[in-house]
């Protein structure tokens, strides 16, 4: 990180845990937020399309509330105050989809991403055996993680926000996982065609009637990189998966 410069070096200055650091490409970053070595709880999330290790902590676009790095950053501040033997992952262990084309349009870059995924997870339950695992997807990233958990039994929860798919059409062929769904009113992936033709498409989103997910609170999400903003709703309910398997402390949320 030092000798790939500014702002990588900064970040290696400030003490920033990183777990994996590649620039070439696109670059990839895997950033531990709290003590992995101890935590009882693991949140792991992972970004969408056009995601880069040069928009990690700035955003695509330099808009910061869609940076993985910031994302988690506010998920571990709502997390971490109400348990400290918590950690929050900001997984770009893979090369999302640039803009809205073919690539973005199949699951090819998820399935790679769900590989490596598979086995980050596989690694850090070797090291915590006892730790409960959430998969966190947003956008392109919920595909990742679905496809992830179908050979992960260990992980009990996946989220997704502002999924256009999740690699299945059912919960039930997650492998066991709970499946929670957060799609706000006015997110743009509801104009996505629910659809695969030959290859095309990335099947049914989990918000959909009968795929079996839990839907999450949106009220007051502006949009499809709102979800994790400070003072989010959908903010507190995944904090509540994290830490006890439910929004609410287990309060049961509407099935889709």
């Amino acid at each position: 990180m030092l000798a790939a410069g500014c702002p990588y070096a900064n970040w290696a200055a400030q003490g920033r845990h990183f777990l994996q650091f590649d620039p070439a490409g696109d670059g990839r970053a895997v950033e531990v937020l709290g003590d992995l070595g101890s935590a009882e709880r693991v949140a792991i999330l992972v970004p969408g399309v056009d995601t880069t290790l040069a928009d990690f902590d700035r955003g695509l676009g330099g808009v910061p509330r869609r940076a993985p790095g910031v994302q988690a950053r506010s998920l571990y501040a709502a997390v971490s105050k109400r348990d400290p033997h918590t950690a929050v992952v900001a997984w770009l262990g893979y090369d999302p989809p640039e803009g809205v084309g073919v690539a973005a349009a199949t699951e090819g870059r998820a399935r790679d991403g769900a590989a490596a995924l598979t086995a980050f997870v596989r690694g850090v339950l070797r090291q915590r055996p006892g730790a409960t695992v959430t998969l966190i997807g947003h956008s392109y990233g919920s595909i990742v993680v679905g496809l992830a958990a179908q050979r992960l039994p260990e992980v009990g929860d996946v989220v997704t926000l502002g999924a256009p798919g999740i690699g299945v059409d059912h919960a039930g062929d997650l492998g066991g996982a709970r499946v929670w769904s957060a799609l706000a009113a006015t997110d743009w992936i509801r104009r996505i065609p629910q659809v695969r033709v030959f290859g095309l498409g990335l099947g049914k989103r989990p918000t959909s009637p009968g795929f079996g997910a839990t839907e999450l609170p949106t009220e007051g999400v502006a949009g499809h990189d709102y979800y994790l903003v400070p003072g989010s709703v959908t903010l507190k309910a995944v904090g509540d998966i994290v830490l006890s398997g439910g929004p609410g402390h287990g309060a049961p949320g509407r099935v889709s």
